[in-house]
């Protein structure tokens, strides 16, 4: 017997559609920014530049929530490449519009929204179920809470 209760609560935010769609699934968050061309294994979706907060982990088929790209041009071209080899995120939550960010997002295909009401780096956690839906400007995100709770 577990003496741990676990409660569920959704937060919605708003922001703005940079491409269209919907997609949910777990959240994984990073302060730092994500760097294309030589920052990720785009055959597996894993960071691996060497200091960053990530590195190791995969952001395949999760929402990726981040301040936006660093790097060269080449970022718009690695995760493309993403998109072709089943390593993607399935959504981008980010801060900072750039152009690399901008065609980055485009050509990976997956819903992407920026200008948000409330920073979703302050209110989304790696974990939380997010559920994306661009079109509508709305993300949701489920948080998991333990709370001590006597047996």
């Amino acid at each position: 017997m577990s003496d741990a209760v676990i409660s569920e609560h959704t937060i919605v935010i708003r922001g703005r559609k940079v491409v269209g769609g919907a997609a949910e699934g777990e959240a994984l968050v990073t302060r730092d920014r994500i760097s294309g061309w030589g920052g990720i294994d785009p055959r597996t979706g894993t960071v691996v530049e060497t200091r960053h907060a990530l590195r190791g982990q995969s952001f395949a088929g999760k929402v990726l929530v981040f301040p936006g790209a660093k790097g060269s041009s080449g970022w718009s071209a690695m995760f493309h490449m993403t998109r072709l080899m089943n390593s993607a995120p399935a959504a981008f939550l980010f801060n900072e519009m750039t152009t690399k960010m901008a065609l980055g997002a485009v050509v990976t295909h997956a819903p992407a929204m920026t200008d948000f009401e409330r920073d979703p780096l302050e209110c989304i956690e790696t974990g939380d179920w997010v559920r994306v839906d661009a079109d509508r400007g709305v993300v949701e995100i489920t948080k998991k809470k333990k709370q001590e709770g006597a047996a």
